[in-house]
């Protein structure tokens, strides 16, 4: 089933060359049928790279998924236009009055940054105490999980001595949750923070459970009881080369950065990345649209 988009987006034409089905708006509105409505909160500075992956992600799924996005209209974004954002997007006022079946907050590159001092912290928080009742099931990755952990339950991140980079070996703490069937003893996933959360702090809360963990990048996954917010510490949506992206940009600007570990061969920055993390990537996401989502919301949003 198809994943319905506004009309025009970017990312629409690059999905639609890789084979995922993409509905625009005006044919999706001719179609009776009640499709799942997700909205994502997209934090990151190149808003199409961040569609592009979420939107090939969602659209991997039988279900047919209907998607709103959302931008903090109290930042001002340098790597987008405002004619872009008014074009695609909708703020936070336009959408306040409507239900959700899932939301996504994406990460953000403010994570050195006390949460307090992001310009647009009151409006996220705003944002994040509306989902509680007005979206089924929320889908927090990397600062965003961070910036819900501290904001909902208290948990504070921590600087790194070093940039968590690279690729990951990830097992299971709890196989039995749906969010997790189907994947491997273990599995990987690309990490690229400079903060971290704590296995001690989450354990100190009653309503959540650490089901995913690395001995090498940590904490992974956290989700709380019922499975109404799901946190992901990690980017399970990159590309191929979105770590050779961040690599190449911080050596051009002179930045102190190590080569992502377990990406390329033989650890050489020449050849081609090798993707281990691709097929856990779809089962995540296609698990939390199935099982915490599509079976689990109510067919009327008004009765969320």
């Amino acid at each position: 089933m198809p994943i319905n988009v506004p009309n025009g987006l970017p990312a629409a034409e690059i999905l639609n060359k890789e084979g995922v089905f993409i509905m625009e708006e005006t044919r999706a509105t001719t179609q009776d049928i009640r499709p799942l409505n997700i909205v994502i909160l997209n934090l990151m500075p190149n808003k199409v790279v961040t569609e592009t992956q979420l939107l090939r992600l969602l659209g991997n799924t039988p279900l047919q998924v209907d998607i709103t996005l959302l931008y903090p209209e109290t930042h001002a974004f340098k790597n987008t236009s405002q004619e872009y954002l008014l074009k695609y997007y909708q703020t936070f006022d336009a959408i306040k009055d409507r239900k959700f079946d899932g939301m996504i907050i994406t990460g953000a590159p403010v994570e050195q940054i006390p949460f307090e001092e992001v310009d647009y912290w009151p409006e996220l928080q705003k944002i994040m105490d509306w989902s509680r009742k007005n979206v089924f099931s929320t889908f927090f990755i990397c600062w965003g999980a961070q910036a819900g952990l501290y904001h909902f339950y208290g948990v504070p991140k921590y600087p790194l001595e070093s940039k968590m980079f690279g690729v990951f070996p990830h097992t299971l703490t709890n196989r039995d949750v749906p969010l997790l069937r189907g994947f491997d003893d273990v599995f990987y996933v690309p990490h690229s923070r400079h903060t971290e959360v704590r296995k001690e702090d989450i354990e100190k809360v009653s309503e959540l459970e650490i089901i995913s963990e690395s001995e090498e990048s940590g904490v992974y996954i956290i989700a709380t009881k019922e499975g109404r917010q799901i946190f992901v510490t990690g980017h399970s949506e990159y590309d191929p080369h979105t770590l050779k992206g961040e690599y190449d940009r911080d050596i051009s600007l002179g930045l102190p950065i190590e080569i992502p570990q377990n990406y390329y061969p033989s650890n050489d920055p020449n050849r081609e990345p090798i993707v281990t993390w691709r097929g856990h990537s779809n089962l995540l996401f296609a698990n939390w649209l199935n099982y915490y989502v599509y079976q689990e919301t109510p067919y009327d949003l008004d009765e969320l």
